[in-house]
């Protein structure tokens, strides 16, 4: 089962990958088309701009004297044909000669001062781009014809940005739709799972309720009849346990170090002699809400799973202590440890480095804590080879 959650680290990372490529791609064909717009653009503007200087040289040629079949009509059409790029036409001095295509602030005198300033302002600006043509009209004389882009043009310089925070958020809602709704179907999983878990377990559990009465009509060893009695009242503590997944659990207040203690010295009389179990319990008073069955069987799990990770032998320690208002248990073991990657994978349903396990009580742990308990339960540290320490934070009653 981690080979899953490997697998799903690395798809993740993929995705990523090709995220950012497609993302690169679009970004970049984008830019070529607007790109080749911009030159459309300016191509135009330099056939305004031979326009005009043949619109002066046809003029010029006129007072001299000199004819032409230059046709002006035709040139006069071309400067008039531009409505959508906005173009000042000034002289080697600055000097505004001509302007089209600007929204001027005063709309109802063209000469205005103000409309003069924004006009100047704009001429200030676009001296700083590289939107200009120079037309030489004699060696003496030049003009300079400085353009905007067109409307369009800015339009679609944004519009591959907008297309792209419109890709991400559409990307962003179908994943959370669907993280949602995987959630709520794995929890209705587990819920049921349980549920159906604590209906199967009860009838045996009867049963052998029965048989533990028989034994002591029969005369068998008072003490280990004890023992197995206690082992009874255990699984019909465990069967309740899962019944009470699923449903708002009782909360009551209790003593964190009562129930901690009382679930770790149940454990210690049911593990290896070659692991010890230490309890360290906190000089004060530790109140907590809690349903004390289910807080029971998440200690026991994890001193089970620590149990488990050092395959023997070894120490367990518990500990308890409060930390600025917050009540906080940590089981720390003599383990083979765990990674770093999986700190957190740890409590996906499912992950497992057992043999045999479902990989569920973790998962079923983070959901008793974190969802009726207020708290939060994580592996605070861990070492390959050394151990690993749990640590559930709770808030004080």
């Amino acid at each position: 089962m981690a080979n899953i959650y490997d697998i799903n680290r690395y798809g993740k990372a993929v995705f990523l990958v090709v995220s950012v490529i497609v993302v690169a791609l679009f970004v970049y064909f984008s830019n070529g088309l607007i790109e080749d717009l911009s030159q459309q653009e300016r191509e135009r503007m330099q056939i305004w701009a031979d326009a005009t200087k043949e619109i002066i040289d046809t003029s010029n040629a006129a007072i001299d004297g000199e004819g032409g079949d230059v046709d002006v009509e035709f040139l006069l059409s071309i400067i008039e044909a531009n409505r959508n790029i906005p173009v000042l036409l000034v002289d080697d001095q600055d000097n505004i000669l001509d302007k089209r295509n600007f929204d001027l602030p005063d709309k109802n005198d063209e000469f205005s001062l103000a409309n003069q300033q924004f006009l100047e302002q704009k001429l200030h600006d676009l001296k700083g781009s590289t939107n200009v043509i120079e037309i030489e009209i004699s060696p003496e004389n030049r003009q300079y014809l400085y353009y905007e882009d067109s409307t369009l043009l800015k339009s679609l310089s944004i519009y591959p940005y907008i297309q792209l925070l419109v890709m991400l958020a559409f990307i962003a809602v179908v994943y959370f739709a669907v993280t949602s709704t995987k959630r709520a179907e794995q929890n209705r999983v587990w819920v049921g799972l349980s549920k159906e878990t604590a209906h199967q377990l009860g009838t045996p559990i009867s049963s052998l309720m029965a048989w533990m009465e028989l034994l002591r009509d029969l005369g068998v060893d008072a003490e280990t009849v004890g023992e197995m009695d206690k082992d009874v009242k255990r699984l019909s503590t465990i069967a309740s346990r899962f019944s009470k997944i699923g449903s708002k659990p009782q909360m009551e207040s209790e003593n964190l170090n009562d129930v901690v203690t009382r679930s770790a010295s149940y454990m210690s009389s049911r593990i290896s002699s070659r692991i010890s179990l230490t309890i360290n319990c906190c000089d004060q008073t530790l109140p907590v809400n809690m349903s004390a069955p289910l807080f029971e069987w998440v200690m026991e799990n994890l001193i089970k799973n620590a149990v488990d990770a050092m395959e023997g032998s070894g120490a367990i320690t518990v500990t308890t202590a409060v930390d600025r208002g917050t009540a906080y248990i940590e089981v720390a073991d003599t383990g083979k440890g765990i990674s770093r990657k999986n700190f957190k994978t740890v409590f996906n349903p499912g992950f497992t480095t057992k043999s045999r396990g479902w990989g569920l009580g973790l998962t079923l742990a983070k959901r008793i804590i974190e969802q009726y308990h207020s708290g939060k339960i994580y592996v605070r540290a861990s070492e390959p080879g050394v151990g690993t320490t749990f640590r559930i934070d709770l808030p004080l009653a």
